[in-house]
């Protein structure tokens, strides 16, 4: 079968090595891809959000199966674009997709249908979220209603930082005049946070290994959040019996359930981003696809065929599905440029991928540049590592990360030993 990945980034990068391994693919083509992909498959020189390019480099490619990586063009309507023509793309309609595409929409529906949240105040004018800030008790956390590449949530542990994020969000438009046009407030969540991951078709959903991301930017949980620092799997005895049932029954089955009640029914990847408290598990957020680096991991854990299971979201037939795993831990670490999650330079060269031994690195943010492999984003590149243990995990993506080299790389160390790291403070 012929297959695209639709993405450019570590996490598709993960996936077209996780689809190129079946027996049942004999190609993959990636839109736009990177000199990663560039290595095994081919790469489509077509932007994500050019939804009528990609429909019509699958028609005349006659791809089997189309696989999407990001977020943009899930939101934007792909897979209906797709459905239009006859074609099979993995992911959930445009109508689904609003539970990442809008914070407020998100929101609102955890609210009609009963689902653990935080509590929130919902704000169309900076004035009035000022307002509320100044009369609010305690710190708060600031959510961006509209895309914003994993960027714009501020945890502000005062009233100042808090106004400095409603004012970075509805004032400058830091993430765009539409995405800042609303504002989430809600109160902070205490707990240990975990994201967890469904395969859905619609109606049956099956829960993959539980992933721990590491979103700040620094060790032990401080800086600014950023789209993801790194992430292990599976997260043993993070998730307690009664948690779990919990997390299945009042989350994910109330979230299908209220998807399908109102016509929406949802196919594809749902990424619960779940704050384990005291009084139970809640929701912070909905994705509707893959995290990045958590799908890193997980790729690199699963042994099950990768286009089969993707096929039987499609097919409705998930109920028939048992989920395969390595057993033993994933570890990845994510190398970044001086200065993410804000301004940082680009083309800087990278050195070292050869001499990594005993890991897999994905590409997140490079390019070719006459032949020299260069820097081209925040996130660079993705190091990733199996062992018998998180410690024996850990040390391998270390050691790779340790061998790659480019001016002001920068990784946070405590990958895997969050809580430890937090203690220490």
């Amino acid at each position: 079968m012929k297959v695209l990945v639709v993405g450019g980034g570590g996490r598709e990068h993960a996936l077209a090595w996780k689809l190129a391994d079946s027996p049942r693919v004999e190609k993959v083509f990636v839109a736009p891809g990177n000199p990663g992909t560039a290595t095994f498959c081919t790469n489509v020189p077509l932007k994500v959000e050019d939804i009528a390019g990609l429909v019509k480099f699958a028609t005349e490619q006659k791809i089997d199966l189309t696989v999407v990586g990001p977020e943009i063009p899930l939101v934007l309507g792909i897979v209906d674009a797709f459905a239009q023509k006859g074609l099979r793309c993995w992911g959930p309609s445009k109508a689904a997709s609003t539970l990442e595409g809008s914070k407020v929409a998100m929101k609102e529906f955890l609210r009609r249908h009963n689902i653990p949240t935080a509590q929130f105040r919902l704000f169309s004018r900076a004035a009035d979220a000022h307002a509320y800030i100044d009369e609010a008790d305690g710190p708060l956390v600031v959510k961006c209603d509209g895309l914003a590449a994993g960027k714009g949530v501020t945890v502000a542990k005062t009233a100042a930082e808090a106004k400095a994020a409603v004012t970075r969000i509805m004032e400058k438009h830091e993430f765009g005049k539409e995405a800042g046009k609303q504002v989430v407030i809600e109160e902070v969540l205490k707990g240990e946070e975990i994201s967890v991951f469904a395969l859905c078709d619609g109606r049956n959903a099956v829960l993959l290994d539980y992933v721990q991301d590491h979103k700040q930017v620094n060790d032990g949980d401080e800086g600014p959040m950023t789209g993801g620092m790194g992430a292990f799997s599976p997260a043993p005895g993070l998730v307690s019996p009664r948690d779990e049932d919990e997390l299945v029954r009042r989350i994910l089955v109330s979230t299908m359930s209220g998807l399908v009640h109102e016509g929406r029914p949802y196919v594809g990847v749902l990424f619960l981003g779940i704050m384990l408290t005291d009084s139970g598990p809640k929701v912070l957020e909905y994705n509707v696809r893959f995290g990045d680096p958590e799908c890193q991991t997980l790729m690199l854990r699963l042994q099950s065929d990768l286009p089969g299971v993707l096929e039987a979201c499609l097919d409705g037939t998930l109920d028939k599905v048992d989920l395969e795993w390595d057993p033993r831990t994933a570890v990845c670490v994510n190398l970044t440029s001086k200065g993410y999650p804000d301004k940082y330079p680009v083309d800087v060269p990278i050195s070292g991928l050869d001499a990594v031994k005993d890991a897999q690195v994905f590409h997140a943010g490079t390019r070719d540049r006459a032949g020299q492999l260069v820097t081209a984003g925040g996130r660079v590149l993705s190091v990733c590592a199996l062992g018998k243990d998180l410690d024996a995990a850990r040390a391998a993506a270390y050691a790779a990360c340790d061998a790659i080299a480019f001016d002001g790389k920068h990784c946070r160390r405590d990958i895997g030993k969050r809580r430890e790291a937090r203690k220490a403070r």
